[in-house]
This record gives structure tokens, sequence and C-alpha cells, in this order.
């Protein structure tokens, strides 16, 4: 039997899974790695640490496997999107820290490009609107305030990459700077339609080309490593939303799901359709398996989702451990009321507002740590409705269902109230890491583990079902308030 790994560079922890050929998990591992604030908005990585735990974790999965390297068909990987990185070509040395996708400094260089007309076109190439989230800004600010970097960069000495080129780049030694569709469509460089990089959009946000990766398939032989002591094929590149919704086996137009990490994903099959979003979504490249044409995606993005809970739990002080806030919201019927609107860093789909901050509303002497933990819990399917019902609307279409991953999915009250606050069954999958497992698919396809995707669609298996309970009358009614708890928190800092 031959292996899959699948390297799932997250947000908050690096981690390496290895799969059979059923698509089960043989064995994985899991580091955290540090965050880092340095000012309010600003979310940083150190690009060295993310390659230092991802490796070590790979590492400790092939042990715990008992296996060698030539038992691994393929290698893949899934990443943090938009998370930018600059380094040296020659040394390989970052020459600052990453800036994350959660990261708000280039706030007011999108302000610029707005008021100067530019956000229609930028929209009707990338199909992304214009916000700090993407890539393009921050690289442009690396450009701008690392010194020498624009110097260096026009005179073909430095790489950017998202955290798969980078991890490409380490794994091959410096010798693949690839990207692919996936990732590529995140940067606001990429045109989705024609499915290469932009001149006009480069010389806009003041780019030189020569940083660029080459876009290269997300399931193909990219190369090989030789770290783990003899070389095993580099073939599947995916970024994590789109490597779970072919993980999910979201495979058909019309099939979505949700994945419920540091912040929700909910995406959207358009097949070959590539769909304009009129309610605050963005359109991105698919992953496709090998032979497949292009493919869309309607994707909503929740900037703070588990995050929540880490704010909970290190800011406030309120539980010691994530899990902990299952039981502690549990511990009272409701939540008394209150309502949290997590907009640490803004507001993602279908606001789009870098100026939102953090607020709770509804809050009076009866309110309690429980009330709040609930609310925050509360919060996080709050926002992935108001996602769905967006993409409902641009793709006039009903979902019947939604399968959802993620670490959030193991907190069954959550699930429930998800379910209940959309009224279409949330379906949770027998392997819940789908990212990964999109990621293996990829890889597998790539190098012949697997023969087409209906072998991967039979795979798929169905944990639980969470069907809806609360009458239409009563989600509609909690979702008015949530929606005067959001516009009370909207342009705090204008």
């Amino acid at each position: 039997m031959r292996y899959v790994l699948a390297l799932d560079q997250g947000t908050t922890s690096s981690r390496a899974i290895l799969f059979d050929a059923e698509g089960n998990i043989r064995a994985q591992a899991q580091r955290e790695f540090k965050q880092n604030f340095p000012q309010p908005g600003w979310v940083e990585h150190d690009p060295v640490e993310i390659w230092d735990t991802q490796f070590a974790v790979a590492q400790e999965a092939i042990a715990a496997a008992k296996l060698q390297a030539r038992d691994i068909a393929a290698l893949a990987i899934t990443n943090q999107r938009e998370t930018t990185v600059l380094w040296n070509r020659k040394s390989g040395a970052p020459l600052a820290p990453a800036i994350v996708w959660q990261d708000r400094r280039t706030a007011a260089h999108c302000e610029r490009l707005k008021q100067a007309g530019q956000d229609s076109l930028i929209r009707a190439k990338t199909g992304l609107v214009l916000d700090p989230y993407f890539s393009a800004t921050k690289l442009a600010w690396l450009l701008d305030h690392v010194p020498n970097a624009r110097t260096c960069a026009n005179a073909g000495e430095l790489a950017f990459g998202t955290i798969d080129t980078w991890l490409l780049w380490q794994l091959s030694e410096g010798r693949l700077h690839f990207t692919d569709p996936t990732n590529a469509s995140r940067t606001l460089l990429y045109d989705i339609s024609r499915g290469q990089w932009d001149e006009g959009l480069l010389e806009l946000f003041d780019i030189p080309a020569s940083v660029l990766p080459e876009v290269r398939p997300s399931s193909e032989i990219l190369g090989e490593t030789t770290r783990f002591g003899s070389a095993i094929p580099l073939a599947g590149v995916a970024g994590d939303q789109q490597a779970a919704l072919f993980g999910q086996a979201c495979l058909h137009p019309g099939m979505a799901k949700n994945t419920y990490g540091t912040g929700c994903f909910m995406l959207l099959n358009t097949g070959a359709q590539l769909i304009a979003s009129t309610h605050g979504l963005i359109t991105s490249s698919a992953a496709v398996a090998p032979g497949t044409a292009k493919q869309y995606a309607l994707e909503g993005s929740v900037f703070v989702a588990g995050a929540v809970v880490q704010w909970l739990r290190d800011g406030l002080g309120l539980i010691k451990r994530s899990e902990d806030i299952e039981a502690l919201a549990a511990s009272v019927p409701d939540a008394g009321g209150v309502y949290f609107v997590p907009a640490f860093t803004g507001l993602g789909a279908p606001h789009w507002d870098p100026h939102a901050r953090a607020s709770l509303h509804g809050l009076t002497r009866g309110s309690t740590a429980a009330h709040i933990a609930k609310a925050a819990l509360e919060s996080i399917a709050f926002q992935s409705a108001e996602v769905l019902f967006a993409m409902q609307r641009d793709a006039k279409i009903e979902l019947r269902e939604l399968r959802v991953d993620g670490g959030a999915t193991v907190n069954n009250a959550l699930m429930q109230f998800q379910a209940d606050i959309l009224g279409v069954p949330v379906l949770r999958p027998r392997v819940r890491e789908t990212t990964a497992l999109g990621a293996a698919y990829l890889g597998g396809l790539a190098t012949g583990m697997w023969h087409d995707q209906s072998v991967i669609a039979n795979l798929w298996q169905c944990e639980r079902v969470f069907e809806p309970h609360m009458s239409r009358d009563e989600a509609q009614s909690r979702m008015t308030d949530w929606d005067r708890a959001v516009a009370r928190s909207k342009n705090w800092q204008q």
C-alpha cells in the first residue's frame, strides 16, 4: 500500500497527515507557532518558524507511521492563503516577517485605489473585492517599507510567494518557485478567466513580474523533495479552502462546504461558470483533477471564527482550554439576548469593512461569562449564515445541504445551531481533516494512486447529519437581531 503525505500549513499551526488509499488517516502530527501582533490591526508570522514546524511534523508523521520515504507516493501541500512572504533568491532568507491574511495595515492603500475608481476593474479581472485581505497590497507594502527591497526586486534578486510557494521552495531546496491557480487567484494579480498573471494589475500595484512564481496546475507532479531521505514527488498544491472543497467531494456545481477554523470559509462549486457576485462574495479558481477544465467557486470569508474562542481563552481568561467553551456555553439555555460581533480585524464577506471592530451587544447585569461564551459560538453560525444566504442569491439556487469540516465542527451544539439558523441539514464527514485530505487527493491523482475523481466521490462518508429544528420565524428574528448588532460594529475606526 502506498500513502500520500499532506502538509496542512494553517494560520495557527502546522500539521502533517498521512493518508492511505482509502482516504483514512494513518498518522498525523501538529505544532502550533507564534502569532505576532506588533501593532493594532497587524498580524505577522515568522516564515522560518513556519518551515521549521512544518518540516518537523512531516518527519514526526512519517516516523509515527513507521514508514520510509519510498512508501510515500506523493507529498501534497495545502496552506493558509493570501499570507505573503518575500525572500532572497540566493540565500533563501525572508526579508521580513510574513504578513498574514488577517492583517489590515494596507487598508488605506485599498481606500486610495477605490477612490481612484480601480475597484471595478480589479473585480472584473480577479473576481475579488479590493481589500487588505489579499496579497497584492501586502507585497507592495513589503517592497516599499523593507530597506532596499524594491531595488533588489527590480534586479531579480527577490522571490514572492504565498505559503505554498514558500514551502515548495524549502522542500526543493530552492529549485522550485511555483504556485497553483487556487492560490494565485487570491493575490489580486491573477486574471482568473485567462488563467495568468495580469500585466495591468502588476503595474497598478507596482509589482515587478520578476518576483512572481510560475503558476502550475493544482494536481501535477511539480518536482521532488529529498529532504526525507529519498525522493518523494511534490505533486498536489491547493489553497486550504479549495482543498477542503475538493476533500469534501463537492465536485459538481451547486455543492457547498464550510470550513470552521481560525476563520470560516464557505465555498460553492459553480463549475465552469464564473459568477460575478453582486452580494459581497468573491470568485476564485477551484482545484481540479488532472485533465479537467477550469472550474470556479463562489466564496465567502469570515475573518474570525475559531479565533474568537482563542480570544476568550487568551485575552479574557474565561476558559483554560478551547474545548472548555462547549460546557461553559451549555450551562445556560440561551445567550440571554447577548450578541457578540467578533470583528477584531474588520468584517469579511458580505460586508468587507476593514474599519469595523468587535463589539458586545445586549449586556445586562444578569449577563455572565456563559452568556458571552454562547454568544461567541453563535456568532460563528450567524456569520456563516450571512454568507450562505448571499450565495443563494448570487447563484440563484437553494442549497439542499451544507458539508462542514474544521476544528470547531466537533462542537455538536454549534453544528446544531448552524443547521437551525440556515434551515438546511448540516453534514459532518467521517474524516474531518478534509483540507489535508483534499490536498492528498490532488497529489494522489497526479501520481496515479487514485484513478479519477469518481473514486474520490465514493470515498466520502457522512458521520452525522444535523437536521434543523428551529422555526423559520425564530431563525429570521435571530438573524434580524444579529444584523442590528453588525450595523453597530461597522466603520468604528473611521
